[in-house]
């Protein structure tokens, strides 16, 4: 499960989640199995969270910092990752089918067994 303050503290929206990263840079931040669908977490510094098995579908994940962070199992169904950073995130098991990635950065990003159906346009795989 989930942290509560976790979960809580990114539903208060983007500003405040990366006020709160910014001054502790170094919590790992868990949001297991949380439900985020169609939420605007675009420019989020997620990185390094744990999302394994969170609702990520229909977000807004645009320009948002998931380097290193734990995806796997994680809907990210129809989620807008456009010029994402997802440099070294786990995706394995992840759920793509229609999500945009359009212009994100997957360099090292394990992508074993994911859905298929992700619009992977011009992505970068370069380490």
């Amino acid at each position: 499960m989930a942290n509560d303050k976790h979960v809580a503290l990114l539903k208060k929206g983007v500003a405040a989640w990366n006020e709160w990263r910014a001054k502790n840079p170094d919590i790992r931040p868990d949001l297991r199995e949380a439900n985020f669908s169609k939420a605007d977490l675009s420019r989020a510094d997620l990185s390094l969270a744990n999302l394994s098995r969170a609702d990520l579908s229909f977000a807004n994940l645009s320009v948002a910092h998931l380097n290193r962070a734990d995806l796997t199992c994680t809907n990210l169904s129809g989620a807008l990752l456009n010029t994402a950073n997802l440099s070294e995130a786990n995706l394995t098991f992840a759920n793509l089918s229609f999500a945009n990635l359009s212009w994100a950065h997957l360099g090292g990003a394990r992508l074993s067994k994911f859905e298929r159906g992700a619009a992977l346009r011009l992505a970068s795989f370069q380490q």
